[in-house]
């Protein structure tokens, strides 16, 4: 266990805040960088003995400060505020302040399927970004996380109202990943960097039909969930038009038994499970 911190990026987001957990739960020191310190979740956190700092992604000054004698840094990049553009900036910001801070290792969290040409402009502006970090000459490790599970929880009145709105045909598997299986693989990258450094890894924890999830959330309400085929032409946003496309074919291609092989530690949370945690009352 190493004894500087581990700073995360974004630590009250839901990514961040999944990879803070982990690596409370395995006694690491943790540096969280937040944008206001005075919120009630970065409080919280202090209150759990994080060492709490403020700055955003795209400001390599404060963020080099955050980054100074670190054992490592988890990192995330995001398009959905300002624009894939504003993605990019934010990575080289990143990696600006990396190099100066001279950080031993850099976890920097991508999307699966980033490197596939997908025409996703969200994907294609991560893969600008992982081939920054790469051309960087700070270590890093890549990972690249599929659909989360709690994508879902954005539409939980139509599910509680009885239906699952997806643009994806019903027989389609889609490869997923919980928050928790995330954060736990990000935390051992970071606590154990020789296995990791270099490497790119794409993660899933499961890969469920849209009739497969609304049986699993119907079992766990009490109550009938339907799949609601969305058409794609109803999905108007450019990216997520493309997104929904790309996942309907060809989709991720993660060889989720082969990665789960290779890392039994993790619990790789099936969706079932997740949708028991998730939706059953008093949880």
């Amino acid at each position: 266990m190493p004894e500087r911190p581990v700073l995360v990026l974004t630590a009250t987001g839901g990514q961040g805040r999944a990879v803070t957990e982990a690596l409370l739960a395995r006694g690491a020191t943790v540096r969280a960088l937040v944008r206001d310190a005075a919120r009630p979740a970065a409080q919280e956190l202090a209150g759990r003995g994080v060492e709490v700092v403020t700055g955003v992604l795209e400001d390599p000054g404060p963020l080099a400060d955050a980054m100074r004698g670190v054992a490592g840094v988890f990192a995330l990049t995001t398009p959905f505020e300002s624009g894939p553009a504003a993605e990019i900036a934010q990575g080289r910001a990143i990696l600006a302040a990396a190099r100066e801070a001279a950080v031993p290792h850099l976890v920097f969290s991508s999307v699966a399927g980033a490197l596939d040409h997908s025409g996703v402009p969200h994907f294609d502006s991560k893969a600008v970004v992982e081939a920054d970090v790469r051309a960087s000459g700070v270590p890093f490790t890549i990972l690249g996380p599929t659909y989360f599970y709690d994508n879902a929880l954005g539409g939980t009145d139509r599910i509680l109202a009885g239906f699952l709105d997806l643009p994806l045909p019903g027989d389609r598997p889609l490869q997923q990943l919980a928050r928790t299986d995330h954060g736990a693989f990000a935390a051992d990258a970071l606590l154990d960097p020789d296995r990791y450094l270099g490497h790119r890894i794409e993660l899933a924890s499961d890969s469920v039909t849209p009739t497969e999830m609304a049986a699993a959330l119907s079992d766990v309400l009490g109550q009938e969930v339907r799949h609601n085929p969305v058409p794609l032409a109803a999905v108007t946003n450019e990216d997520m038009h493309a997104m929904w496309t790309f996942l309907t074919d060809p989709g991720y291609q993660v060889d989720i038994p082969a990665l789960h092989a290779a890392h039994p530690d993790i619990a790789w949370t099936g969706f079932a499970a997740w949708a028991r945690q998730t939706f059953t009352p008093g949880r």
